[in-house]
């Protein structure tokens, strides 16, 4: 149950990070038919919050599937005991550091929700709110990271690496 639910919010941050991509299109198009128009807009500002947006709830999902760059040339190389040792330090390292960016940009959001801090362009946006997408992404991909942990200690093969070993997807 637990890992639909996971799998789940994986594969709906993806769509929220293609839905924001989108988003940057949209903007891009308004400002080029404004021009088109004489019409000063200014989209500028709202592309880069799509952009943030769609880079932090991308990282999850694109972590799940095996799509952040990884350096492989040692690790292929090593037999399965050493192998599982350094996963499980790479997931607890890399799982503490995010886990520790996520407390911080939450704590940032809050921060910024309480003092009404906004953009200074024209759109005066809160910045909590483009803050909330960053910290609802990080949080999820902190999350996807002591997931794939949790696997490795239980001695199965994480899901950044399932594509390395599709035979294999538990370690003996």
């Amino acid at each position: 149950m637990i890992r639909r639910v996971l799998d789940g919010l994986y594969s709906a941050a993806g769509y929220v990070a293609a839905l924001f991509l989108v988003g940057i299109g949209v903007t891009i198009i308004i400002q080029v038919v404004a021009r088109w128009m004489s019409v000063t807009v200014d989209s500028t500002e709202a592309a880069g919050l799509c952009l943030a947006a769609s880079t932090f709830f991308g990282l999850a999902h694109t972590f799940r599937k095996g799509s952040h760059v990884r350096i492989t040339l040692l690790v292929r190389l090593l037999p399965r005991g050493p192998k599982r040792i350094f996963e499980i330090l790479n997931c607890l390292i890399g799982g503490t550091t995010v886990s520790f960016l996520a407390w911080h940009v939450i704590a940032l959001t809050l921060q910024s929700y309480e003092y009404h801090d906004v953009s200074p362009g024209l759109l005066a946006m809160p910045f909590w709110i483009p803050q909330l997408g960053v910290s609802i992404g990080v949080t999820l991909f902190a999350v996807a990271i002591l997931d794939d942990l949790v696997t490795v200690l239980l001695g199965r093969v994480p899901s950044y690496a399932a594509d390395e070993h599709p035979e294999d997807t538990h370690a003996d």
